[in-house]
């Protein structure tokens, strides 16, 4: 059992009361029409749900990473596009914290904690997914500025973002070693967004192509030193891993309750369907798989806290909390039957929603990866 402080359970409810008033009334329509909820998204600013683990020094509300995942949980729980904006916006603070000068902390967390400015994280490329090594955006030393040219693909709140971490190649060396981070912001000449992607779900998000055409990157924007990129995106991708994991727990969680009701609600053979065997068996399937990807994705959460290595934990998470997130959708649709085929059920679009998760922040092969060579290096 996790026990949450009184804190901790005060800022899940809060999240809860939140989304249960400004998200879950509006996100099918949000969803059907593909509208981004910027004016949410500021509310959630106002909350202090932008920038928890940003500290307070910094504009942040030092929540931490336990807070951080139930309140992601909650959001997600009543529309998982805008759990993945809050998501991607808190991790584009993470390389700030670890990797940023005082300089670039005072100028850009403050507006990206508060709500003020959206952030996105530019890794993948049209050939460049997995494996980073393979990018080939190139960051040229001009002196007194970078110029830069390439193009990022399926880039989450590309098109609304003030500030974009960039990972971008640098110098002669090949492979992850010859990868810088670079603090972009939208006005930069040479900087513009591209096509808009058309999703299977999460269609609130907003996922763009980000093209950098001769792009000009003040000097002072260098984030960390030349040659550090690698180590940037996956410092941050570890923390991206728990909120993957927080997203799809909220979804999990809705699966289930939909489920449930609509079971206690059917009626079939003179009696309710959650009177049959086999639905409950499902039902319980499901509700003992979150608990233990509850129980997991918290202990990642805890351990970064606390200041432990993490990475494993944090990948152990997102991939089993991921693949439950689409075996619960699969689970809530069947026990719909042909209704949760139907665009007015909520699991119709849980169901769409869901499938992303094992894929972005790392596959679930990817994760496997992680995984093993922990554990395979532990034994060794």
């Amino acid at each position: 059992m996790f026990h949450l402080t009184s804190e901790q359970e005060m800022i899940r409810l809060m999240a809860g009361d939140f989304a249960k008033r400004e998200l879950e009334p509006f996100a099918g329509k949000r969803d059907e029409e593909e509208i981004f909820p910027a004016d949410v998204i500021k509310k959630m600013g106002q909350l202090g749900l932008m920038g928890m683990m940003v500290p307070a020094g910094y504009g942040g509300s030092g929540a931490g990473t336990v807070s951080y995942s139930l309140a992601l949980q909650e959001i997600a729980y009543a529309c998982a596009s805008t759990a993945v904006t809050m998501s991607v916006t808190n991790l584009s603070c993470e390389p700030l914290l670890k990797f940023g000068n005082e300089e670039q902390k005072r100028k850009y967390l403050e507006p990206l904690a508060s709500g003020e400015m959206l952030g996105a994280f530019a890794i993948t490329e049209p050939d460049a997914g997995s494996d980073p090594g393979s990018i080939k955006t190139r960051a040229e030393d001009m002196g007194d500025y970078y110029l830069v040219n390439g193009t990022k693909t399926f880039i989450t709140n590309g098109g609304y973002a003030d500030l974009i971490n960039l990972i971008a190649r640098t110098g002669s060396k090949k492979g992850n070693r010859g990868l810088s981070a670079f603090i972009v912001e939208k006005g930069f000449p040479g900087f513009s967004v591209g096509k808009k992607e058309k999703k299977m779900g999460l269609r609130a998000s907003n996922t763009v192509e980000l093209i950098f055409d001769d792009c000009r990157i003040p000097k002072e924007n260098l984030l960390g030193r030349e040659g550090q990129g690698f180590k940037v995106a996956m410092t941050a991708l570890d923390s991206g891993r728990i909120g993957i994991a927080s997203q799809s727990l909220g979804i999990a969680r809705a699966c289930l309750d939909e489920a449930v009701k609509y079971a206690n609600a059917r009626r079939q053979f003179g009696r309710t369907i959650s009177s049959f065997q086999a639905i409950q068996w499902m039902v319980a399937d499901m509700a003992t798989q979150i608990e233990a990807a509850r129980l997991l994705t918290l202990s990642a959460a805890n351990r970064k806290d606390l200041g432990l290595a993490f990475t494993k934990e944090a990948s152990m998470a997102k991939l089993f909390a991921s693949e439950l997130a689409n075996r619960a959708a699969y689970k809530a649709l069947q026990i719909h039957g042909g209704y949760g085929y139907m665009t007015e059920y909520k699991v119709e679009r849980l169901y769409r929603d869901a499938r992303v998760t094992s894929i972005y922040e790392g596959s679930s092969e990817v994760q496997r990866i992680v995984i093993a060579r922990d554990v395979l290096g532990s034994s060794g």
